[in-house]
Order: structure tokens, then sequence, then C-alpha cells
């Protein structure tokens, strides 16, 4: 076994559903464009204090969790470097604004009217959580 091991990063996203739409942030940082709130878990943070900390910071929102949605995995699926998200889908509360790695904007959206520019493999865990919100069961997603 290597003495200096190469892990995953590992990192929550928060699907937060608020309006009747989820919450989308515009990056300040690259990748540019936009992406579900989420970011890296500090050493000795769960995953859902990481999750309600990360939706605070980037969009000024209370959340509740309401379940542990699914883990994403891809080696490819953040062009920075390997990371392993675990994402949540959440209640928000309070008035969206922008700050932390989302400066730039933070907006309420629907299925019908999410931007183009979507980084890191967030269209397809969004399309799995429209699916899923639709009546598909998690097992035919995945």
């Amino acid at each position: 076994m290597s003495r200096n091991p190469r892990n995953p990063f590992l990192t929550v996203d928060i699907i937060i559903e608020i309006d009747g739409g989820i919450v989308l942030i515009e990056r300040e940082n690259p990748p540019y464009g936009w992406a579900i709130p989420g970011g890296f878990v500090d050493y000795g943070e769960s995953l859902e204090k990481a999750s309600i900390r990360e939706a605070k910071e980037e969009t000024s929102l209370d959340v509740t969790l309401v379940e542990q949605f699914h883990s994403y995995s891809d080696p490819l699926r953040d062009p920075r470097f390997h990371t392993v998200s675990v994402v949540f889908i959440a209640k928000g509360v309070g008035i969206v604004k922008a700050d932390d790695d989302a400066k730039k904007n933070a907006e309420i959206f629907i299925k019908e009217s999410l931007p183009s520019n979507i980084v890191f493999d967030h269209k397809k865990i969004l399309d799995h959580y429209f699916k899923y919100k639709q009546g598909l069961k998690k097992s035919e997603l995945f």
C-alpha cells in the first residue's frame, strides 16, 4: 500500500426546493457556469452539516434536509480533480442571495427554464432529480 494514497475529494451538493423551483448558483470561480449549491466537506464535519453550511454560505437560505438523493463518483465529473459528491434534497427558507463561491448570482429555476451552461455533472444530476420527482424510482434512474 502506498504511503501517500491519492483519494477523491468528498463533496456535497444540495438541490434546494423553494417557491416551486430549485436554486442554482452562478459560479464566480472556474469552472464558470451554473451549478447546484455545494462544496467540500471539512475534516471532522458530517455530510449533513456540510450540506446545511454550504447551502447557507452560497445561497443565504436556511435548509432542512429532506433526503439523501444519490452519490456521484465519475472521476471526470469535475474537470479540476476527482470528486465524489453526496447529493441531498432540501427545503429552503429565506431570500435567495448569492454569496461565497456563488458571488455572481443565485436564482430559482424550474425544469423548463434551466440555464444551458450547467457545469460539472449537474445537468445529469438534475435530470435524475426531475425524473425522480415525476415518480421514477431511484432504482430506475441509476
